[in-house]
């Protein structure tokens, strides 16, 4: 017997005749596109190619869910098609300077791209939203500076609380690998976070 929640949805799209962005794909849409746009946000740094690389996995998604063997879970299959898509964009975009806003504006209009809930911070003192907000950029530089290998583990460990045991069998990796490259991550970023987490809360 099959425990995977998702099975049953996934089940139905491979047995339709032609899979359509309706029924059974639109419900495995609406339970991933947060999550897959969380992923693809603190892996690429911004919203425009976080937004890009989501439509990606989708995109991967659809055209490929008939392959899918339930040899993993169908969720770290899909938190591995979002790392890797976010992972090449960034490579093929690693020229470009500056991100487009189009995307992001388009998710807060509802225009052309899925819309993404923002959370929100008008019930907190402007002082208190805008220290913070300064400090969650740091930590998303911190982390956009590491290696793609070193941010994986970061943004699935943490960002989106898997277990060791579910980050290694989304990246398919030893769990060794997996808390040997946390160690070293959580290294990389000491060194970067702690002079600015100082200065944050002594100032």
């Amino acid at each position: 017997m099959n425990t995977d929640p998702d099975a049953d949805l996934v089940l139905q799209c491979q047995k339709s005749e032609k899979i359509s962005l309706e029924g059974a794909f639109e419900k495995l849409y609406e339970r991933y596109k947060d999550r897959v746009y969380n992923v693809c946000f603190r892996t690429t740094g911004n919203g425009s190619d976080a937004l890009d690389a989501a439509q990606e996995t989708f995109g991967i998604l659809f055209r490929r869910i008939r392959e899918f063997r339930f040899q993993s879970r169908f969720s770290s299959w899909v938190y591995r098609i979002a790392v890797n898509a976010s992972i090449d964009l960034k490579r093929r975009s690693r020229t470009r300077r500056f991100a487009s806003l189009d995307a992001l504006q388009d998710a807060h209009s509802g225009t052309g791209s899925p819309r993404f809930e923002l959370s929100d911070d008008r019930a907190d003192l402007p002082s208190a939203v805008a220290s913070r907000h300064e400090l969650e950029d740091e930590v998303q530089r911190a982390i956009n500076r590491l290696s793609p290998k070193l941010k994986k583990i970061i943004v699935l460990r943490y960002c989106e609380s898997l277990s060791y045991e579910e980050v290694a069998e989304v990246l398919r990796i030893s769990l060794g690998t997996v808390k040997s490259r946390l160690s070293r991550a959580h290294d990389a970023l000491d060194r970067e976070l702690t002079p600015v987490i100082d200065k944050h809360f002594l100032e």
